[in-house]
């Protein structure tokens, strides 16, 4: 790492790394990376600054022109992305170590924002294995495990084409539980292989938020309580709202389980 700070324009410092902030955020990184990451950059650009990580924005302080001046970001909807979160942090690396100018910076930031999420088919495929995966450890057997896979393959494609559509994902949590129960509950319907609860009870694994669960609990931990208590409470409203999807389904189809 350089010890000598580079000349950079404050403000456009300033302006680049609020935006880099939020989008670290959006992506799904915990407070402490944020701080980490954005302060290993400012290190190297010689820029003393304030930053606040609030619920759905980034507040951003310093001095410009012997005047204090305020950025806010808003964050952006981009979802949970490790890929970005990931080479957003190597690009923090990276100008720490000097290898990089604030356009380089801009340039490379461009690129990581603008690329591509992973192929959705892969990733309804494998996540689709996951939860046939998940059936299998709760004691599920092959015909479960194979209804699994169909509920969540079908679930989990809506969900693709709900989240493009631009709803809201807590009506999506909801839709995509209901959907994936219903085709869950043929087991019990027509009386196929041994273990139709595991089917029911795996098949909405894919939709329980566990990132958002884990990042308020870190968040917590660093003293970061209003964005500990907003991903909390969002995970427990996409749980909630996959409770009710899931409850519905076993309604709709008239199972008389308690």
């Amino acid at each position: 790492m350089n010890s000598k700070p580079m000349s950079i324009n404050p403000k456009e410092a300033a302006v680049f790394l609020v935006d880099y902030a939020a989008w670290l955020y959006g992506c799904g990184a915990t407070c402490s990376r944020i701080t980490k990451n954005v302060d290993r950059i400012a290190q190297v650009w010689g820029l003393k600054f304030e930053m606040n990580i609030l619920p759905g924005s980034i507040q951003f302080t310093t001095e410009v022109d012997d005047c204090s001046q305020v950025f806010i970001k808003k964050t952006p909807a981009t979802g949970i992305s490790f890929y970005k979160n990931t080479q957003l942090s190597k690009l923090s690396w990276g100008i720490a170590d000097g290898k990089m100018s604030l356009n380089d910076a801009k340039e490379a930031f461009r690129k990581i924002i603008t690329a591509p999420f992973t192929n959705k088919w892969v990733v309804l495929v494998l996540a689709s294995l996951a939860n046939l995966g998940f059936c299998r450890i709760f004691g599920g057997d092959a015909i479960a495990m194979g209804i699994v896979f169909i509920a969540t393959l079908a679930g989990f494609r809506l969900k693709q084409i709900l989240i493009e559509e631009h709803m809201d994902h807590k009506l999506v949590f909801l839709i995509c539980a209901f959907f994936s129960s219903v085709i869950a509950t043929s087991g019990y319907i027509f009386h196929l292989g041994d273990k139709p609860e595991v089917a029911l009870g795996t098949c909405v694994l894919y939709l329980i938020p566990g990132i958002p669960y884990i990042n308020s609990i870190s968040d917590l931990l660093v003293g970061e309580y209003l964005v500990a208590f907003s991903r909390f409470m969002n995970a427990l409203l996409l749980t909630f709202c996959l409770s009710v999807g899931l409850a519905c389904g076993i309604l709709l189809m008239n199972l008389q389980l308690f």
